[in-house]
């Protein structure tokens, strides 16, 4: 599954190879409710043909216009702007008085757009620094912490894998969670030092590996922009990624298991060399609850979840359930265990 940024690059590097004529916009600032983030881009090739999205579909006619009338005679990127006034956000279906202001690039480079991708394919963060008076972009190494940065006259968009997953466990669920978080931008790392595991992880752009959780944890540098996730119901595998995990400065601290094996497993915790407010950083049962059932169902919870912690999104649908969801969810989560 390709996150819609690879997406439009891929795209958009297919359609120049072949001949075409393409323009790229990307969101460089936004106010009020808009549909779509800073950084979110689109191609549109000169028939109109588009992917990605810069709005939802709001504002997308508009620019498929543009692309037919004006990217034959354009050489230059553009500023443009959507929703400046009530009416216009009205006229172009922008939530709630939304605006958003867009670069239009008519004429991208190939031989940068393939070496971008080439970066990205690495697992190299990457800013792609676009000169408006020129036209002409540049690579330059990025970090974790960059952000879109604009002045009118340069744009200085980050792509490559910003945020990690550090799955524990190869086993279904974790093979349907990591395809999710592939889709939603993640650089995605499954640990699982088992020979029987590990074979059924046939995704391409996930890194395997069959070291020790807690010892390849401390090899990646765990930093604010990683989640991790312990879905083997191992304790001997979990709880090992969990003690270097609770003690990282990870964004998100998951494990799967029902109420009462997180409570045996945070009373096992207290053991080891954390405190109780680290182990109190522990989300577990892991993901919300929806009445999951199925791995796939379950690995949308943990995303929900890990979504909201990203964002740091109060999760209010975290609340008390009845014996017989709890004794279903229990039962579910033990039979995606044994799968």
């Amino acid at each position: 599954m390709d996150s819609t940024d690879l997406a439009v690059l891929k795209t958009c590097i297919t359609w120049l190879e072949s001949g075409r004529q393409v323009m790229l916009a990307t969101v460089v600032q936004t106010w009020g409710s808009a549909p779509r983030p800073v950084g979110a881009w689109l191609v549109i090739r000169d028939d109109g043909q588009l992917v990605g999205s810069v709005s939802g579909g709001c504002i997308e006619d508009d620019l498929i216009e543009r692309a037919r009338t004006e990217l034959p005679a354009a050489t230059l990127p553009q500023i443009v702007r959507y929703g400046v006034s009530r009416d216009e956000a009205a006229r172009f279906g922008l939530p709630c008085g939304g605006t958003l202001r867009l670069v239009l690039e008519p004429r991208p480079e190939l031989a940068v757009l393939k070496a971008l991708l080439a970066r990205i394919s690495a697992k190299q963060i990457t800013a792609r620094v676009l000169d408006l008076r020129s036209g002409l972009a540049t690579l330059i190494e990025a970090g974790r912490n960059d952000i879109l940065q604009f002045d009118e006259q340069c744009l200085r968009a980050i792509h490559g894998p910003r945020w990690r997953m550090v799955l524990i466990g190869a086993g279904e669920l974790s093979h349907y969670v990591a395809q999710i978080a592939l889709g939603a931008d993640y650089e995605v790392i499954v640990i699982d030092p088992r020979e029987e595991f590990g074979s059924a992880m046939a995704l391409t752009d996930v890194t395997f590996s069959r070291g020790m959780p807690d010892d390849v944890i401390i090899e990646l540098e765990v930093d604010s922009h990683t989640a991790i996730v312990a879905l083997t119901h191992d304790p001997k595998l979990d709880d090992l990624a969990l003690m270097e995990g609770l003690k990282s400065a990870a964004f998100y601290v998951g494990a799967l298991g029902s109420r009462a094996n997180t409570a045996r497993r945070k009373e096992r915790l207290l053991e080891f060399d954390l405190t109780e407010k680290q182990i109190a950083r522990l989300h577990g049962p892991v993901g919300l609850y929806l009445g999951a059932n199925t791995p796939a169902e379950m690995a949308i919870s943990i995303l929900a979840e890990i979504t909201a912690a990203k964002h740091q999104v109060p999760v209010l649908q975290k609340r008390e359930i009845s014996v017989d969801q709890r004794q279903q969810r229990t039962l579910a989560i033990d039979a995606v265990a044994v799968s």
